[in-house]
């Protein structure tokens, strides 16, 4: 086998954090390396399995590979991380080596956020690979496939950096004792132990379920039989929720990619990136995943009743001048204004609500109290305007909160893993023109 020469490991930032990356190898395709609950990319190469596997990567495309923030050479960070933090950090790595799009490759817990990456952004991925991965990290009574986090977490974090993880991800047999010694190093250069609790307890809230249908990318799931760490159920969920799957399932063990039948599952992964296209005859540029708020002046008639022509538009001036510099601080586009309201679309979950409550708070001091509704799906763009059942929803969502309140869907609050914000539940709603019922959530706690 060719080898090749160590990366050189480079920074580019994501917000106000420092995320490292390298680039290697050649091929007229790049594949984006989205890695699991543990990272780090200079010493993935210390390991012989780790750098075979990679060469041989290299040797196919243009690999960029990265640690995701609070591990490896990226900035440490307080608390956990959310996963639109995490595809900010994608997209950040992308435009620092000028890919314009790319296939990405995601590693356990690098699944979802590589399924929401795609979703919000289908324009900058090509495929999705998805090895080991999940739709929902930790199980409940919806979903037998994972554990439920209070049988894992404590364990793990009590011999965390002993390499107990690390063999339990690693091939039937187990390693040699110099490269269990290796790979333990890799666990306590990641994260400490602390670190990785915060990290497991934000995975508790990652589930990607809602937005699986929206995902139109050409996918192959690759899942180990006998996968101790995420089990087959997991895969097969996956397969059967996303609309182009490919499911290849393997008789093996390693949740790791890089062990055990690894020729077969480079193989796999250069075929499917290098065969025919089959559903992005699908695929429309105009649609996309996205936050939608609507907002309204509660009492908006009996206020122009009250105060006049006159007196209304110079409220509702300073309406506008309050609520467009917020939308956009928050990375949010203003589609239109609905007289006595707003209409917003935003890149991410956790962005779309912090902007909704900031507007409530807001808009409260200049006597002006409006109730929002928050929805997250699948939107279409007509010009400047959008249209889509998600923006419908987010619309009789907001019909239904009080004044000064905001209220969310399911939907949306099971995106916001890692935000540290906490939601009550106020029941399932009937929502006009909506034939299902819709489970409503209103945001307790923000987070600082």
């Amino acid at each position: 086998m060719l080898t090749i020469e160590l990366p050189e490991t480079q920074y580019v930032l994501s917000g106000e954090l420092s995320i490292a990356y390298q680039v290697f190898g050649h091929g007229d395709t790049d594949l984006l390396y989205v890695p699991g609950i543990i990272s780090h990319v200079e010493l993935m190469w210390a390991d012989a399995d780790s750098r075979a596997f990679l060469t041989t990567l290299g040797q196919h495309f243009r690999v960029i590979i990265f640690d995701k923030r609070g591990q490896g050479m990226s900035d440490r960070i307080e608390g956990a991380t959310t996963l639109e933090e995490r595809i900010d950090d994608l997209r950040a790595v992308m435009e620092a080596v000028d890919s314009k799009s790319a296939t990405l490759f995601g590693l356990s817990e690098g699944g979802p956020v590589c399924l929401l990456f795609a979703a919000t952004y289908p324009q900058k991925v090509e495929r999705l690979i998805l090895f080991g991965s999940m739709a929902k990290f930790w199980g409940s009574d919806d979903y037998p496939h994972s554990p439920r986090i209070e049988k894992v977490l404590e364990n793990l974090i009590a011999n965390w950096g002993k390499g107990n993880f690390i063999a339990v991800a690693g091939p039937k047999g187990g390693y040699p004792a110099d490269q269990l010694q290796t790979l333990s190093k890799w666990e306590r250069m990641a994260c400490s132990p602390s670190g990785v609790r915060k990290f497991m307890m934000a995975n508790d809230l990652i589930d990607v379920r809602p937005i699986l249908p929206n995902v139109l990318q050409d996918t192959l799931i690759i899942h180990r039989r006998h996968d101790r760490m995420v089990r087959k159920g997991n895969g097969r969920y996956l397969a059967d929720h996303i609309p182009n799957a490919t499911y290849l399932e393997l008789p093996t063990t390693s949740h790791l990619p890089q062990y055990e039948d690894s020729v077969e599952v480079l193989e796999s992964m250069i075929r499917f990136v290098h065969s025919s296209r089959l559903g992005r005859s699908e695929y429309q540029e105009d649609k996309k995943l996205s936050s939608a708020l609507f907002t309204d002046i509660v009492g908006s008639t009996e206020k122009l009743i009250q105060m006049g022509d006159l007196a209304w538009r110079k409220a509702l001036d300073q309406h506008d001048a309050l609520a467009t510099p917020l939308v956009k601080q928050f990375r949010g586009r203003i589609v239109k204004n609905t007289g006595d309201g707003l209409l917003a679309v935003f890149d991410g979950p956790v962005r779309a609500l912090q902007c909704a409550m900031a507007l409530v708070q807001a808009l409260e001091v200049i006597g002006l109290p409006i109730r929002a509704g928050l929805h997250v799906g699948e939107v279409v763009s007509r010009g400047e305007d959008v249209t889509g059942i998600a923006v419908n929803i987010a619309a009789r969502v907001m019909e239904k909160a009080a004044s000064g309140q905001v209220l969310v869907t399911r939907t949306l609050k099971d995106l916001t893993g890692g935000s540290e914000m906490t939601f009550a539940s106020i029941g399932e709603h009937e929502l006009k023109g909506l034939q299902e019922n819709f489970e409503l959530y209103c945001p307790l706690v923000q987070a600082a």
